[in-house]
């Protein structure tokens, strides 16, 4: 008999308290938390060890999901965009994508190939609080396309679902409900694991396109074999716009309506890192990558536009029309019978749901990122689940506000789409002026223009995409100033390293006792150090001067968070030993600093501050912005905090 324990007392396992319950709910949530810094352990992470790197071909599946998606409802939004002109408009969307997103994310992926995009370049390219206040912007933006890529491809899976004849009249009419329940699954198969996404991808993608070579390919042969339904297609231009020129001219116009045709170049270098080879393999397969994923979606864009212009009534693409949001989807039904048009619908669904999957992992690699980097995320932003679970209630938000309508989404979605790109062309266009490439500079900078006209065009045509945008980028900004003043007393330094002159005072003082004198450099002569120790021996009543050590710091970028510290030392005056560091702040580099002496020397460093002159509010507001300030008592307090055991942490003396 199992379970008997001493003296034949049968052992029953013990229930879990609550307090056990709250322990294993929150190592659940928190694991594969990475607390090295730069260093995140998503979807889009570098690959470690334990993950296979993927042919490229493989890799571009999994960015293919949301790009190839498109397909499920971009027919119909150019046919309601430009009418008859649709196929037209269409071709200008292609020679966009050609000449221009692709140039500019090739230069992206050879620039930035381990998968921080084009905000990574933008990044280096701005410093201090400016360029933090840039990426949290873009970040708005880009939680605006990859949120509304989840929500608006959910809502037009349950579009698909909802006009399948084999649907139960009864279910109609729960639009909603339908599109939320996917979204939660979606979130479900995040807090599982993302382990077998490409595999995921490469099956779905596969099949998808599969069904719409034949879909499209006997499209176009009853188009070729009906040449009265081309004239009608033809007469119905000439008649609606006369000439060609004008007819050129109003495509150009509502180009900016077809920009979810866009979609996918973000997430396509997102997923480099999951590309086999070393770095100069990874470069050329992410451009491969890049290039076939749009050459295939160039030409299914442009062959179902045709199609679905020429043999769709027009009637049908409009709202409550059948063919709106599903215009090939609509002709798989008329044209190869209401089994395969299921099977097709079952195919779009699955894309088109997995399609946000692409954009959760944007997410996911993006926001851990940068913002606890920055510390403007709380440390629990490092893991995937909590930040699952954050952005599928985001996604429900959206869904409800939006009545998961697919027409009211898509100005949203088209907006972070296009400034995405424009930062992306900015970016490369900054990049080749600052390598001299001047007929580059003057190419990109033209592409730069064309999508900042889009994008303009497409706020003013459409501004509920800046509104939601706005949110995002409010929602962000609110989160990261409330994050960076409660970690304001956490310990930033991810890394320190001494020379060898440090390391000899550290040996030698090791011996006996290490005594430290926080000072903050002016002229550096013999005059002020003699004053500073002065001026400590009479606040502190000390009377050995043998084992002091000056310790300066000097702020770089305030702006950042976690930052590394390299110990220099040297010898000044002949008589003065004096470490210095560079650091974003200096409470946390003298932290850190006291520490690491401690477990270097096995001897519990003290060290000795002035007491701040002035308001201690302004002190603290300085501190913030600019990483000095109220020294003394942020960098007792971050001691503190670091070190549970008061009778392991360094000495600090304030006179």
């Amino acid at each position: 008999m199992a379970g008997n324990g001493p003296a034949g007392y049968h052992c029953r396992e013990r229930p879990m308290t609550v307090a056990e319950h709250r322990s294993t709910l929150r190592e659940w949530l928190l694991q594969g938390i990475s607390d090295r810094a730069g260093q995140h352990e998503g979807p889009h992470a570098e690959a470690g060890e334990h993950e296979k790197p993927h042919s490229w071909w493989k890799v571009m599946c999994l960015t293919g999901v949301d790009y190839f998606s498109t397909l499920g409802y971009q027919p119909g939004i150019a046919a309601l965009a430009a009418g008859v002109l649709s196929p037209l408009a269409t071709l200008v969307l292609v020679a966009v994508t050609l000449l221009g997103a692709l140039p500019v994310y090739r230069r992206v992926a050879a620039d930035s190939p381990h998968g921080e995009g084009s905000i990574a370049m933008l990044v280096r390219l701005l410093s201090f609080w400016k360029g933090k206040l840039f990426v949290l912007v873009l970040l708005g933006f880009a939680a605006t396309d990859f949120i509304i890529t989840i929500t608006l491809s959910a809502a037009d899976a349950t579009a698909h679902i909802d006009e399948n004849p084999f649907w139960p009249q009864a279910w109609h009419g729960h639009e909603v409900l339908v599109t939320l329940l996917l979204v939660a699954l979606l979130g479900g198969v995040f807090l599982k694991g993302f382990t077998e996404a490409i595999g995921i991808a490469v099956a779905l993608v596969g099949v998808y396109l599969a069904l719409n070579v034949i879909v499209v390919g006997e499209a176009l042969w009853e188009v070729l074999t009906n040449p009265a339904r081309v004239t009608d297609w033809t007469g119905a231009m000439t008649t609606a716009h006369g000439s060609p020129l004008a007819m050129v001219g109003i495509a150009l116009l509502v180009f900016p309506k077809l920009a979810l045709g866009l979609s996918g170049f973000e997430t396509g270098v997102a997923v480099m890192p999951h590309i086999k080879g070393n770095l100069e393999q990874r470069i050329r397969g992410g451009k491969q990558l890049l290039t076939t994923a749009a050459a295939i979606m160039s030409v299914f864009l442009i062959t179902s536009s045709v199609v679905t212009t020429v043999l769709i009534p027009e009637r049908e693409f409009q709202p409550g029309g059948q063919a709106n949001g599903r215009a090939l989807a609509y002709l798989a039904h008329e044209n190869l019978g209401s089994v395969f048009g299921s099977v097709y619908d079952i195919s779009t669904i699955a894309i088109l749901w997995f399609a946000g999957a692409s954009a959760m992992a944007g997410l996911l690699n993006l926001v851990p990122r940068y913002l606890p980097k920055f510390g403007m995320a709380p440390s629990w932003a490092r893991a995937v689940r909590p930040l699952v679970l954050v952005f599928t209630g985001t996604a429900f938000l959206i869904t409800w506000i939006f009545d998961a309508d697919v027409d009211a989404q898509g100005g949203a979605y088209a907006t972070g789409v296009l400034v995405l790109i424009t930062s992306a062309a900015t970016a490369v266009t900054l990049s080749a002026r600052r390598r001299r490439q001047r007929g580059r500079t003057w190419a990109f900078a033209a592409i730069t223009a064309i999508f900042a006209y889009t994008t303009v065009a497409n706020v003013v045509e459409r501004p509920d995409g800046v509104k939601i945008a706005g949110c995002f980028i409010l929602a962000i900004l609110v989160v990261s100033l409330l994050s960076r003043i409660f970690r304001a007393f956490e310990l930033r330094v991810t890394r320190i390293d001494a020379d060898h002159v440090a390391q000899g005072f550290l040996t030698e003082l090791g011996k006996r006792q290490i005594r430290l004198i926080a000072n903050e450099p002016d002229r550096r002569d013999a005059a002020e150090y003699s004053n500073k120790i002065a001026q400590i021996i009479a606040d502190n009543d000390m009377t050995d001067q043998a084992d002091i050590l000056f310790v300066e710091v000097t702020v770089t970028d305030a702006s950042d968070f976690e930052t590394e510290l390299h110990v220099h030392g040297e010898v000044l005056h002949h008589r003065y030993r004096v470490l210095t560091v560079a650091s974003s702040s200096v409470p946390s580099a003298l932290a850190a600093l006291l520490l690491w002496m401690r477990d270097t020397t096995h001897r519990r460093p003290h060290i000795y501050f002035e007491w701040t002159e002035g308001n201690p509010v302004a002190n603290f507001a300085r501190y913030l912005i600019f990483g000095q300030g109220e020294v003394a008592p942020v960098t007792r307090e971050m001691i503190r905090q670091a070190e549970p055991d008061r009778k392991r942490r360094p000495h600090v003396h304030v006179g």
